[in-house]
C-alpha cells in the first residue's frame, strides 16, 4: 500500500473554500480504481491547518491521482489559499 499523507496549512480567510474544494476531490478520488482511502482531516486546535491521508494500492496508482481532472482542478483551486507550501509525505503502509 502506498500513503501518502499531505500537511497543508490554509490562509484563514480561505478556510471553508479549502474545504468545499477539498471535498470535492475526496468524492471523485475515492472512485479512482486504485484508491483505498482518501481522508481529510482539519487539526482540532488550529483548523487552519490540514492532513490528507491518501492511500492508493500501487505508488502506480498514486501517480495516477495526480493526472485526473479532480485532481488538476483542486491543485488550481487552492494554490493562492495556501499559508505555506504543502508537504506530502510518503510512507509504506503495512497494516492492514
Amino acid at each position: 500500500m502506498h500513503v501518502t499523507l499531505v500537511h497543508v496549512h490554509v490562509k484563514p480567510e480561505h478556510v471553508d473554500d479549502f474545504i468545499a474544494a477539498t471535498r470535492r476531490n475526496h468524492e471523485a478520488s475515492v472512485k479512482e480504481p486504485g484508491n483505498l482511502r482518501f481522508d481529510v482531516l482539519q487539526q482540532a486546535d488550529d483548523p487552519t491547518r490540514f492532513v490528507l491521508y491518501e492511500a492508493y494500492r500501487s505508488e502506480a496508482d498514486a501517480r495516477a491521482h495526480k493526472d485526473t481532472a479532480h485532481y488538476l482542478e483542486w491543485r488550481e483551486a487552492v494554490a493562492d489559499w495556501m499559508a505555506e507550501p504543502r508537504q506530502g509525505i510518503v510512507h509504506r503502509g503495512l497494516c492492514p
